[in-house]
């Protein structure tokens, strides 16, 4: 929104210390655009919904943009890594159409959760900051309690909340921790979790280990998450129109937070 009160605090403190600031905001004219030295406009239009969706996702393209330009600039990327990356940027709008043509698999999944009181998100990496996300939309839409862990941290205490039934979502995108991941899954329907995962779709290994698989389109890894989270976002929207929630306004939450 441009006005969430913590956040402009963090960036007169950030100005007071002598920092350059870049405001990322989808509102133009905002306080934070008028107060930043720069801003990054998403342009992502209007959202009705009080929860964030395609806000969410323009500012994390956005970000993508802001790192690949950073990289360019100190050379870390040379220009042909530099234009297949935008070119994966380019992809992504037809890469979500074909997860949003999958609403019809995802609807069944919904019903399935729309009783259940708790839940868990896991990732690897990457995938964790998903889970994280994916788990908040989940709490915030549907009023299920759901909490995201680090995949590879479910033995260090976490493993012990689960029981027969209980539903657990998986991001599995990063291939390099693919196989470890999958071990993870493993290990929690041992102890009776039902696992809905969300992977590449020609991922037939996770989706053997899976209760439910959602497939999106091959990406490359380090933007997987632009595509990762529509399904969860999906996932929640459903899951609360099954319960017969309000979507766009859901209870005790505002657009904008203007006190600490």
């Amino acid at each position: 929104s441009g006005e969430t009160l913590d956040t402009l605090a963090a960036l007169k403190e950030a100005k007071a210390r002598g920092a350059k600031t870049v405001a990322i905001t989808n509102v133009v004219g905002s306080t934070i655009s008028r107060e930043a030295d720069r801003t990054i406009y998403t342009m992502a239009g209007p959202e009705i919904a009080v929860a964030s969706t395609k806000a969410y996702t323009t500012q994390v393209i956005m970000l993508q943009l802001l790192a690949i330009y950073l990289a360019e600039k100190k050379c870390v990327m040379n220009k042909e890594e530099v234009a297949k990356a935008i070119n994966t940027l380019y992809s992504i709008p037809k890469k979500i159409e074909f997860t949003l043509n999958k609403i019809e698999e995802i609807k069944p999944i919904a019903e399935t959760l729309k009783n259940k009181v708790n839940g868990f998100y896991i990732g690897r990496g990457l995938d964790f900051s998903i889970a994280l996300e994916g788990s908040l939309k989940m709490k915030e839409i549907s009023y299920i309690h759901t909490e995201a862990f680090p995949a590879g941290e479910l033995k260090h205490g976490s493993i012990a909340l689960i029981e027969p039934g209980t539903p657990v979502v998986v991001v599995g995108m990063q291939s390099n921790l693919l196989e470890k991941t999958i071990s993870n899954i493993k290990e929690l329907k041992a102890r009776g979790a039902y696992i809905i995962s969300v992977g590449r779709e020609n991922d037939h290994e996770l989706k053997s280990v899976s209760d439910n698989f959602i497939g999106i389109q091959d990406i490359e890894d380090v933007f997987s998450g632009v595509l990762s989270i529509i399904p969860l976002q999906l996932l929640s929207y459903y899951t609360s129109i099954s319960k017969g929630i309000d979507v766009d306004k859901p209870r005790n939450l505002a657009k904008s937070v203007t006190v600490e």
